[in-house]
């Protein structure tokens, strides 16, 4: 039976996070915001919660906590700023939890520990100048020469692109699958920052998340031994798939922190504005945002939860992740357009959140999948064109007794 009530575990997790995110990030986020100034002392004291490891094992150097609590540090993550929660998307969603899937015992020893540890930062590198939502369209190579790949290419619009330590690489090894497009000539790779031929640069012409990273690198012949080939040859597309099912769930579970805050500061504008001799909050129109505000939280907040839910149990949950995602950065958007509105000539300004709210909510209806992308594949579930099947890999599951009784 599906129990979505928090722990007391996850219920101490987010007032940690919130009251975290509260005394260290809020006071300074809008000056970080303006100077475009991605913070990396953020990075230990995030390390120092547990959250860059949250859902990794103890074994292998995480907190050992499970994916409904990887959903709520999200959620508390970017109800202060959208640019936290990316670093949990990316380093503990996209990259670590596929390491944890499909990464050897090597790899873990040698680049999931210290990541989970926060001694590392790693990121996800699949996006590419011609390929977005394409990802057969990228054109990076990776050539065997003996026992080590050289890989050649550019990767664009990566998060922590400038500043991760480790990168998980999607490359074409195999020339002639790449000519016919077929996605079983695509491999990923282990590629650190220190190799030989290998620079980056930041992307600083942003128009929201100014407080995170954002950035783009480049290989010439990189050299990556063969022994940081993730999975087997040609099982790239795969495990790029799975990676976002992780990076989805993380982006729905922000997007709904992102909706509350929406709402938060959209109440309390409203009990203090006055026009017409009163409260804004008692016109009709401005309750029926806040109303709106309030729905698509408590529906997010739900579809989130039973992703989480599939997730800890075992059970394949590319269906339900990706309608958590649409669903919550769709609300999102709407929720940061209305409190502006509420917020009226103040909302223009840059002197209130609800504005930043704006401009951080519109990249999460692009990454890792558009709208339009997820609207064409739920339609496709429900019409039966779509079925999928269970990949190699499955995160595994947390064996509690009420998951071991779900699962029985």
């Amino acid at each position: 039976m599906m129990n979505l009530d928090l722990t007391e575990e996850q219920q101490l997790l987010e007032r940690t996070v919130r009251e975290w995110g509260a005394r260290a990030v809020a006071p300074r986020i809008r000056e970080l915001d303006r100077a475009h100034q991605f913070d990396r002392n953020l990075f230990p004291q995030m390390a120092e919660l547990g959250l860059l490891g949250i859902s990794v094992p103890q074994q292998y150097g995480g907190a050992g906590m499970d994916y409904l609590a990887l959903g709520v540090a999200c959620e508390e993550l970017e109800y202060v700023d959208t640019s936290l929660r990316v670093i949990l998307s990316v380093h503990a969603g996209l990259n670590c939890l596929t390491l944890l899937s499909w990464g050897t015992e090597d790899q873990k020893q040698r680049y999931l520990i210290p990541q989970a540890q926060g001694k590392k930062i790693a990121t996800f590198a699949l996006t590419e100048p011609s390929a977005g939502s394409d990802a057969r369209g990228i054109q990076t190579v990776a050539i065997k020469k003996r026992d080590r790949y050289h890989l050649t290419g550019e990767k664009m619009w990566i998060s922590l692109g400038d500043v991760a330590d480790n990168f998980l690489v999607f490359a074409w090894s195999d020339l002639e699958k790449k000519k016919q497009r077929d996605p079983n000539g695509i491999s990923a790779f282990i590629v650190e920052r220190a190799s030989k031929g290998f620079s980056s640069g930041t992307l600083k012409e942003k128009w929201g998340i100014l407080a995170g990273n954002t950035g783009f690198f480049k290989m010439e012949e990189v050299e990556v031994p063969q022994e940081n080939l993730v999975g087997r040859e040609g099982e790239g597309f795969k495990i790029a798939m799975f990676a976002l099912d992780q990076g989805r769930y993380t982006v729905a579970a922000g997007a709904t922190g992102l909706i509350r805050a929406c709402r938060d500061a959209s109440v309390t504008y409203a009990k203090q504005r006055k026009t017409f001799g009163v409260e804004i909050g008692s016109h009709q129109l401005v309750k029926e945002m806040i109303a709106q505000m309030e729905s698509d939280y408590q529906a997010s907040r739900l579809l989130w939860m039973r992703a989480g839910w599939l997730k800890n149990v075992g059970r394949r949950n590319t269906r339900e992740t990706g309608l958590a995602k649409w669903f919550s950065t769709v609300a999102s958007e709407r929720a940061a357009s209305d409190a502006v509105q509420i917020h009226g000539a103040n909302g223009y300004s840059d002197e209130y959140p609800v504005g930043r709210f704006y401009r951080n909510c519109k990249g999460a209806v692009i990454y890792e999948g558009t709208r339009e992308i997820h609207k064409l594949m739920q339609a496709d579930y429900v019409l039966g064109y779509r079925n999928d099947r269970p990949t190699r890999c499955e995160l595994p599951p947390f064996e509690t007794a009420e998951t071991m009784t779900a699962r029985s």
